[in-house]
C-alpha cells in the first residue's frame, strides 16, 4: 500500500511540474499554445496571424491580448535551442550578443510552424535585442510565404523604439507585403492601449 501511494504522489508532481512555465517564459507553454502549434479560433472568416516570440513572456502577454481582441489564431515561436537566463543577459559572452552582432545568425525554429495560406494579415511580436529584433524573427519571415500579405510589427522594450527594428524586417519582406504602422509597448500594456493600435491599423472589427 505505501509504495503504490509513493507512486502516486510521484504521478502528481510530475504533472504539476510539467505544467509550470519556467525561466524561458513564452518559449514554453500556455493558455492552451502547445509548444509552438498555432492556437486556432473558430471563425473561418478571419484570417489574421499574431507570431510572437518571447523569452520571458513579457511579449508574449501583449500577443494574447491582441489575439484576444481580433479573435486571431495565436503562433508561439519556440527555438529549437531554447533561451536560458544567462544567454539572454547583457553581456559580451551571451548568446543573444553572439547573435545580434552577428547578421548571418538565423536561429532554427521547432517545428513546422503555421499554413501561411491561411492569413492575409500577420503581426509579429518580438523584445527588442541590443536595438534590433531577435535573430529568431529573420529565421521565422524568410522561412515562411509573406507574398502580398500585410504585416506589422510590435515589440516590448524598456526604451528602446521599434522603428530601426521594423525597418530592416522590412527588407526582408517581399515588394509587394503591405507593412502597416507598427508599435513598441511597455511590459504590461494595457487592453485599451493594444486596442487602440489594432484600430489604428484597421484591424479591430474586422470580419
Amino acid at each position: 500500500m505505501k509504495k503504490i501511494l509513493s507512486i502516486f504522489i510521484v504521478l502528481i508532481i510530475l504533472l504539476a511540474s510539467a505544467g509550470c512555465v519556467g525561466v524561458n517564459g513564452g518559449q514554453n507553454t500556455e493558455n492552451g499554445v502547445g509548444s509552438n502549434t498555432v492556437a486556432s479560433n473558430s471563425d473561418d472568416n478571419r484570417h489574421v496571424l499574431v507570431a510572437v516570440f518571447s523569452a520571458t513572456g513579457k511579449t508574449k502577454q501583449i500577443a494574447d491580448s491582441a489575439a484576444k481582441i481580433l479573435n486571431a489564431d495565436l503562433y508561439v515561436i519556440v527555438p529549437e535551442v531554447p533561451y536560458t537566463e544567462e544567454d539572454i543577459s547583457y553581456s559580451t559572452e551571451s548568446r543573444s550578443y553572439r547573435e545580434q552582432h552577428d547578421s548571418a545568425a538565423r536561429p532554427a525554429i521547432a517545428g513546422q510552424g503555421p499554413n501561411m495560406d491561411k492569413y492575409d494579415t500577420i503581426l509579429i511580436g518580438y523584445p527588442i535585442w541590443y536595438d534590433k529584433a531577435p535573430r529568431i524573427i529573420n529565421t521565422f519571415l524568410e522561412s515562411r510565404n509573406f507574398d502580398g500579405k500585410a504585416v506589422a510589427a510590435f515589440c516590448t522594450s524598456d526604451s528602446s523604439g521599434i522603428e530601426a527594428s521594423a525597418e530592416y524586417l522590412h527588407t526582408l519582406l517581399p515588394e509587394n507585403v503591405k507593412w502597416l504602422d507598427s508599435r513598441r509597448f511597455p511590459a504590461g500594456a494595457s487592453e485599451d492601449d493594444i486596442r487602440g493600435w489594432l484600430n489604428g491599423i484597421g484591424l479591430t472589427g474586422r470580419n
